[in-house]
């Protein structure tokens, strides 16, 4: 059978897309007449235009992956499995995705096969342990591991940008009420005693200075921040440029040392499940670097690959670059010695996950009151620099 892409109507007029299965096309149209829709456009699924468009999220793509593990547990084929799925899933992107993958198999090719024909919806670490799922007999315990390692990603996300987002809202709210302030409350309230004979206070002067400066300079400023912004975006776009902004972003003790942790969590979780997949080394080595966004890392896992494949042990090849935390290669040298290495892999992608949420933890907790901190600092400056001068004129007139 054949998958068609149709567009039809129903009784009522009323337009709807989808995917079915048929031997030709005729028989695609009768089947839409049998369910009581018009056919207005019947072609051949194209697979590889479906798998640009039908990209899943990760979330998405675990629940399926999780769905599609049990039912393969539970005995059933992969056929019948993406059948069910077919008929469970509420989405018709997600139909019309699975239609297309049963519809290669159903030709004759392998589930890693059909996979390969929609790799924007299947990331390469996912089709890569699916293949050696296939190979093994192992499918269902490797989808399994693969929707665990997709919920521990998404969680870890989650983590990061929650971490990040208060912090991040906080400032620019403080941010935003300061310059307002400064710009055009400040100038206002302080303009009564600037012209008046009195001298005024150096806090007062000071805060005059400064509300100047960000009136006179402040959209100047905006812009040229903008402008900065803009150009960074278009050099970092050059990969020598990026290579070298992520190498000085990783000697700050704080970004630097979190994005690293970032990216050797996502390294570590992806040798685990290729490693314990079946996955030669090699190609595990390769799928790994390409999770990886720093450059560096990246550079440093080339080259570890190099070595490997000249002979010599995963854990000197990546100590070499002093690149990855000592703990990854330790405990990656202790899973060679012991023949332990996937489930010393998982470990230090665990414990590396663990370090990182710990530290996030701790950074809102002391980001959150720092910038509270601050903005009642200012708070404070402004008050003392309106009152100032307010108490030298009663003590005038006392």
């Amino acid at each position: 059978m054949t998958a068609f892409a149709y567009r039809a109507v129903d009784a009522m007029g009323r337009e709807t897309r989808g995917m079915l299965e048929a031997d030709t096309a005729k028989a695609a149209r009768q089947a839409l007449r049998e369910k009581g829709l018009h056919p207005v456009e019947v072609g051949p699924f194209a697979s590889g235009r479906a798998g640009r468009r039908k990209a899943l999220g990760t979330a998405s793509l675990s629940l399926l992956t999780r769905q599609w593990a049990t039912l393969l547990l539970a005995g059933l084929t992969t056929e019948q499995a993406i059948s069910a799925l077919i008929d469970q899933a509420e989405s018709e992107g997600v139909v019309a995705l699975l239609t297309g993958v049963r519809s290669e198999i159903v030709a004759g090719f392998s589930l890693h096969s059909a996979l390969d024909r929609f790799p924007e919806a299947f990331p390469a670490l996912y089709r890569a342990s699916v293949a050696a799922g296939e190979k093994a007999g192992r499918l269902p315990d490797v989808m399994l591991q693969l929707a665990d390692y997709l919920e521990r990603g998404a969680a870890l996300r989650q983590k990061i940008v929650q971490a990040v987002a208060y912090p991040l809202l906080v400032a620019t709210v403080a941010l935003l009420v300061v310059s307002g302030l400064m710009v055009y409350v400040v100038p206002q309230v302080l303009s009564v005693f600037e012209h008046g004979r009195q001298e005024l206070p150096w806090l007062t002067l000071g805060l005059l200075a400064v509300s100047r400066v960000a009136s006179q300079f402040g959209p100047a400023a905006v812009l040229a921040l903008t402008l900065a912004g803009a150009a960074l975006g278009l050099a970092l776009r050059r990969e020598s440029f990026r290579r070298r902004f992520q190498s000085w972003l990783l000697r700050f003790p704080l970004i630097g040392r979190q994005w690293r942790t970032v990216d050797t969590t996502r390294f570590a979780s992806t040798l685990a499940i290729l490693v314990g997949s079946g996955v030669p080394l090699l190609a595990a080595l390769e799928a790994g670097r390409q999770v990886l966004t720093l450059l560096p890392l990246r550079d440093a896992v080339a080259d570890a690959t190099d070595r490997v494949r000249e002979g010599l042990p995963l854990s000197r090849a990546l100590g070499r670059s002093r690149s990855f935390p000592p703990v990854l290669v330790h405990l990656i040298s202790s899973g060679e010695a012991t023949g332990q290495l996937a489930p010393m892999l998982e470990r230090a992608a665990r414990l590396q996950q663990a370090e990182l949420e710990s530290r996030s933890a701790l950074l809102t907790t002391l980001l959150e009151p720092a910038l509270l901190l601050a903005m009642g600092s200012f708070v404070l400056l402004l008050v003392l620099a309106v009152m100032q001068p307010l108490i030298e004129i009663n003590s005038l007139f006392g």
